[in-house]
């Protein structure tokens, strides 16, 4: 049985965009207005995840220097290295308590298999995995599936730069509500991460009278 769809490689994304502008025409004008998007693809696993805990409602620039710090502490990699650093030096290093818990929460998870096991699961229940972890919400699932598990349909309904290039896109003011942009993508599936590079690229660079 095949296992769920990817996109992986340039061409795959080449044939997502065919796909999806057939469904959609406004998006045949964004791919000719910002060109073909990145696949910006991350490496699947712990240290990907809880760095993406690390930068979550702190600026870029302090996430990066306290993980500058957890780095010399522990492998971001290997769960029992992470669970070998309590909760209170992981606070002295620059996280919050919650984030420190979460950290040993989510290396638990990876020390028992659950990183290795989320390729193999389908879309939907790799989210409800990930939304079982501390510290996951459902964007920061949504980025998980899109980023590092290249899946071709994750959809972060809740990104506000999607939100916006979304409204912009398609003339709605406001700029449509997580939930309405959850039903627009409807439309949109099997290929909402497409959707989404595309979105993004036009939010990143925006053309007048797109």
């Amino acid at each position: 049985m095949a296992g769920p769809q990817t996109i992986r490689t340039r061409a795959a994304l080449r044939q997502g965009i065919d796909r999806l502008c057939a469904i959609e025409p406004v998006f045949a004008a964004l791919h000719e207005a910002v060109g073909e998007p990145p696949l910006r693809l991350s490496r699947p696993g712990l240290a990907t995840t809880l760095r993406v805990i690390t930068e979550q409602s702190i600026s870029l620039k302090a996430a990066a220097a306290i993980w500058a710090r957890l780095e010399q502490a522990f492998d971001a990699h290997d769960g029992a290295s992470v669970l070998a650093v309590p909760p209170e030096r992981l606070r002295e290093l620059g996280l919050t308590m919650a984030k420190a818990r979460a950290f040993h929460g989510l290396a638990a998870a990876s020390a028992g298999g659950l990183f290795a096991a989320l390729p193999r699961m389908d879309d939907e229940a790799a989210r409800r995995a990930l939304i079982a972890l501390p510290g996951i919400g459902p964007w920061t699932a949504e980025i998980y599936l899109l980023s590092c598990l290249g899946r071709a349909d994750a959809w972060p309904a809740g990104d506000v730069a999607l939100q916006t290039a979304a409204g912009r896109a398609f003339a709605l003011a406001p700029r449509p509500s997580e939930r309405a942009l959850m039903a627009m993508g409807e439309a949109w599936r099997p290929w909402r991460s497409v959707a989404a590079r595309l979105l993004w690229s036009f939010y990143r660079h925006p053309v007048t009278g797109a």
